[in-house]
């Protein structure tokens, strides 16, 4: 019983880190300018991809008995008001808005990273875990790619 709140714990800290990821590419739609629309579709994207990854997380969590979590981190509160107030000093530039999101997708690569070295995770959810952290980082070089190539303009 105490090994499935320990792995309904690692399991929650990570619906909260794709809540932060969520609420981070909302507000990553809203700083968006006309003319950096094209990003948004990328975003939805992300956003969907981590209401996916969520909804497979709360459903291992609800299968060990346990409540899934429904808020964010502390970190990503901290991090989104980070986010506003730097953009007070260097706008809503593409660049800036994705420097953001790989900032935020770095922070969830570290998170998932994390979950994986518990060791009281069972092999299901060690693979479950495994596979969606490679899924973000596809993500992640995604957004690395995309603000590499606007740096370079």
């Amino acid at each position: 019983m105490e090994n499935n709140k320990a792995n309904a714990d690692i399991l929650n800290d990570l619906v909260q880190i794709n809540n932060d990821r969520i609420a981070g590419y909302e507000k990553a739609l809203k700083e968006l300018r006309q003319e950096d629309d094209d990003l948004r579709p990328l975003f939805l994207e992300m956003i969907a991809q981590s209401h996916r990854l969520k909804s497979a997380l709360v459903q291992e969590i609800q299968v060990n008995g346990e409540d899934a979590s429904q808020g964010t981190t502390t970190y990503g509160k901290i991090y989104r008001g980070w986010m506003d107030l730097k953009a007070i000093f260097t706008g809503h530039d593409k660049e800036t808005v994705l420097n953001n999101c790989e900032f935020g997708e770095d922070a969830a690569q570290k998170a998932y990273q994390m979950a994986l070295d518990e060791d009281t995770l069972s092999a299901n959810l060690r693979s479950l875990i495994s596979y969606q952290k490679f899924e973000l980082k596809g993500s992640h070089d995604e957004i690395k790619a995309l603000r590499d190539q606007v740096a370079q303009h």
